[in-house]
Parts: structure tokens; sequence; C-alpha cells
């Protein structure tokens, strides 16, 4: 049976998709995940997103700090998830407060500037037709190499994504339609290895940080896989 698996990473436009089964490596774009999914317009096995899934109600997240330390180096990469009440809140300072309050630490303007496309998946995962897990194209990069690759900003860490993702059969073409004029390199090659990742979710191949994910208020197992 063929196994279709879509790869997501936000863009400053929306969100890039790169989609995966086996035969073909296909890109999309679209402004929501809805939107994503739908353009593909085939079943999916796995969706997976580089962006959280399950919000933390008062701590950080398990997943966020093992994921960091498997990383190293390059943990700093990625961020601790706001609580939920800092998340909703629009205005920056209402969610800066709103994190003391449930923490005793405020929220960073960088993750409080993802709020849109957190509550985006957040929204969508409870309509969602197909499973969605979490994953970070850093780990997933990482796990697929055994090593640390250049920033993915610089010329070298971008080819080295690249002929990484090549070597496990993901070959990206150098014109990628919509997606391709619409994401920025490293929003693509992320898309790939979230891909790369949701096969290996797909094919029971996968493991999560924590081995066993928690649930917080909203009642969604967290955890980034790879």
């Amino acid at each position: 049976m063929m196994v279709r698996v879509l790869g997501v990473d936000a863009c400053k436009a929306g969100w890039v998709g790169i989609e995966l089964d086996g035969v073909a490596v296909r890109a999309s774009f679209a402004p929501t995940i809805a939107d994503l999914v739908a353009v593909v317009g085939r079943e999916l096995d796995v969706v997976a997103i580089d962006i959280p899934i399950g919000l933390p109600d008062r701590s950080g997240r398990t997943a966020d700090t093992l994921a960091r330390r498997g990383l190293g180096r390059r943990g700093s990469t990625i961020f601790m998830t706001p609580v939920r009440s800092a998340v909703v809140e629009e205005d920056y300072d209402a969610a800066n407060r709103a994190a003391r309050a449930a923490t005793g630490a405020g929220i960073s303007r960088q993750a409080h500037g993802l709020r849109v496309k957190i509550l985006d998946v957040d929204a969508y995962r409870a309509v969602a037709p197909v499973r969605l897990v979490e994953v970070h194209p850093e780990l997933s990069f990482t796990r697929m190499t055994g090593q640390v690759l250049p920033r993915k900003t610089s010329w070298a860490g971008a080819a080295a994504r690249r002929t990484a993702l090549a070597a496990e059969g993901v070959v990206l073409d150098d014109s990628l339609g919509l997606a391709g004029q619409m994401a920025a390199v490293d929003d693509v090659l992320d898309a790939a290895a979230a891909a790369w990742s949701a096969r290996r979710v797909a094919a029971g191949l996968a493991e999560s940080y924590p081995a066993q994910p928690e649930v917080f208020s909203d009642g969604w197992p967290a955890a980034i896989w790879v």
C-alpha cells in the first residue's frame, strides 16, 4: 500500500508543504494549514508540522527540553513553547503578563510572533481528518545525517541539507511552482525534512520526545517526532 505524507513549515506568507508518496516529491503553498491540506487534495497518512501541537498551561514542555538536549549546541533553535494563556493574547505586553502569571517567566517576542501560526494549527487539529504530528527540522536533519549541519540560512547549510535530503530520496526540483515563489529556501528545506520525519512516523520507525507524550488541558499529546 502506498504511503503518502506531508511535511509542513511556516513561511512569511502562510505554509509550505512537501508531499512524499514513494514516487514523486510535490510542493504546495497555502495561507492556512487547512487550505494547504486541501490544496494537496489527496488522502494523507501523516502530516508533520514544525509548530507546537499541545500547549502547556503552567510550565514548559518536556518535548522542548529533550529536543534541545538532542541538538546540543544548536539547541537554541528550538524555542520553549509558551503557555496557552499567553498564546491567545494578541497584544505582546498582555501575553507577557499572562506568561509571567502562569510560569513566573515572560514570553519572547519571537515566540509571540508565531501565535497566529500556532493558533491556526491548534484550530485545525480539532477537525483534521489525518494524523498530525509535531516535528523540528533541525532535529530531523541531525538524525538524518548523524551530525549538526551548518546554519540553514548559510549557503553551505542549504547545500548540505539539500544533499542530505536527496540521499534519502527527497529530491527537490529547482522550480517548485507557487511554493518555490512564496517560501524562502530554508522554509522549503525544513518542510522537506518534516516530510522525511512524517514518512518515518508512517512506517513506525520514528521516536518521540518524550517517549510518553505529555497531555495538557487541551487533551492533545505533546511530543516532537523524529
